[in-house]
């Protein structure tokens, strides 16, 4: 690995979690004026190097050069001091505070920060508002606008689109570029695989908690990556599973397990009607703010709708809580996996936490029963479980798994999939379609929506195309391509959901 240029030099860096090796050897150079990716596998060690450059972590062993000097940053506040900042995988606000309040904490210029926004898109923010008011995806482009103010030489973005539709990340990318052409760098981390080929000039490849091998970003380049993350035989099958799911076909007339009907809440769904089948995966498609969030949410119980009906295997389902939801059969995976689990808890505790909803009344609980449902659901899944203890320790990808083995371990119906992979590496995004797959079928209907839509071919059955809260569109899977799902998402083709309701 060649420092010519380099401004930033990472050289054999390890780090430890009690018994969990996050890190062995990982190794890096980035240079003045690139976009370099940082890619790997969940679990891999790539969010823990980025909090160790940082300054949230120290590092048990390795050197960070700055400038060809030696550096060792104790705090964010002397990273940032010295030129780094980073926009984590989860935005570092304060929830119970409000937008302006925020970014006083973060001593920022609050005018640099609406300037930034701005030139994002986003032209009006109330510095009144409390955070945990305001939608994920504007959360993370306060976090990035917030970063941008503090005029880093080298900014750290952690999946800072795993949560964007496709136009908000062209914006954030228009950033990206425009600050790497002023000679600043980027270290970006992403398991888009098409914005990396499209925004990165190299890309270095972590396994196992050490830098395997270094990408420049040249034809054929994706490849070589996913190669190195997954390893040759993985990724061949990865290739294989993906042609083979690309050619599911409609699901056939199949009862229906839940029904929608002329849905209304508030200015955001405007009468939404889907049916979806028995043994089938329907996937929506949609930019941000077209209503899929309150969908999701009015199914679940988590909103209480204006006016429609939905109905589970024929029975109306009018939901005032999330609980009457889960007792008709019908369950949420939100994207936030944090909100769904108990992060200082054990694995165990957080699949077997759903169980507790079966008991009438005080008695024994069959622990030997619980821990069988526990396990299997956990084998089933592969998560990792080195780090059982505390969650927190687990990769996301491994997080959202322990959320979906909760819904294993206590049964379901009808499984309400919302962005599940945002933020997964490609390998887990594989199991987690695979199971969807092998859910549907054995009988059970998944709903999924997905901000990645070159992946509902992967996994869906049928997609079908919200706009201004309204399903405006709907196609085979065989047919739903980027290009056509985005032209619709844009309502730029004529209607077509003859097969929606």
């Amino acid at each position: 690995m060649t420092a010519t240029n380099a401004v930033l030099q990472i050289r054999d860096i390890a780090k430890s979690f009690g018994s969990v090796r996050a890190l062995t050897a990982a190794a890096m150079d980035v240079k003045a004026g690139e976009v370099h990716a940082l890619m790997g596998a969940n679990g891999a060690g790539k969010s823990t190097l980025v909090k160790i450059i940082t300054g949230v972590f120290s590092a048990d062993a390795g050197t960070i050069m700055l400038d060809q000097a030696p550096r060792v940053f104790r705090s964010p506040a002397e990273a940032r001091a010295a030129g780094i900042v980073s926009v984590y995988q989860d935005p570092a606000l304060v929830p119970d505070l409000t937008v302006g309040q925020n970014l006083k904490l973060a001593r920022v210029p609050t005018a640099d920060v609406m300037r930034w926004l701005a030139e994002m898109g986003v032209a009006k923010l109330d510095l009144g508002a409390v955070i945990r008011s305001l939608p994920y995806p504007l959360l993370r482009l306060i976090d990035m606008a917030r970063a941008l103010a503090s005029n880093p030489r080298i900014l750290l973005l952690d999946e800072i689109t795993a949560a964007l539709p496709a136009d908000l990340s062209g914006q954030v990318f228009k950033m990206v570029r425009r600050w790497r052409e002023a000679g600043n760098s980027v270290i970006f981390i992403s398991h888009r695989m098409a914005e990396v080929s499209a925004l990165c000039d190299r890309a270095t490849v972590l396994r196992d908690g050490r830098t395997v091998g270094v990408v420049e970003m040249t034809a054929g380049a994706d490849h070589r990556i996913v190669s190195l993350m997954l390893g040759a035989g993985p990724a061949k099958e990865a290739a294989k599973e993906a042609a083979q799911t690309s050619a599911i076909s409609a699901a056939a007339e199949r009862p229906a397990a839940l029904v929608v009907t002329g849905l209304r809440y508030k200015h955001s769904l405007n009468g939404v009607s889907l049916t979806l089948r028995q043994g089938e995966v329907l996937g929506i498609a949609a930019l941000e703010g077209q209503g899929q969030q309150e969908l999701f949410d009015c199914i679940a119980g988590v909103r209480r709708f204006d006016s429609g009906a939905i109905s589970v295997e024929g029975r109306e389902l009018r939901p005032r809580h999330p609980v009457d939801a889960i007792r008709a059969g019908v369950v949420l995976i939100p994207a936030n996996r944090l909100q769904a689990l108990l992060p200082q808890r054990s694995i165990a505790e957080n699949v077997a936490l759903s169980s507790f909803r079966e008991f009438a009344a005080w008695g024994p609980i069959d622990m030997a029963g619980e821990r069988t449902r526990v396990l299997s659901a956990v084998q089933r899944l592969q998560i990792d479980t080195r780090a059982e203890g505390e969650l927190k320790r687990l990769s996301g990808g491994n997080q959202q798994k322990v959320v979906i083995a909760r819904w294993l371990a206590s049964g379901f119906r009808t499984l309400l999939c919302f962005d599940p992979t945002r933020g997964i590496d490609v390998g887990t995004k594989r199991q987690i379609y695979a199971l969807l797959r092998e859910l549907a079928a054995s009988g059970a209907s998944v709903l999924l929506f997905t901000s990645e839509m070159p992946e509902i071919p992967l996994a869906c059955d049928r997609a079908l195309v919200l706009y201004q809260g309204q399903i405006v569109h709907e196609m085979p899977a065989a047919e739903a391509s980027e290009a056509s799902l985005l032209h619709a998402a844009h309502g730029l083709v004529a209607p077509k959901i003859a097969g929606a309701t």
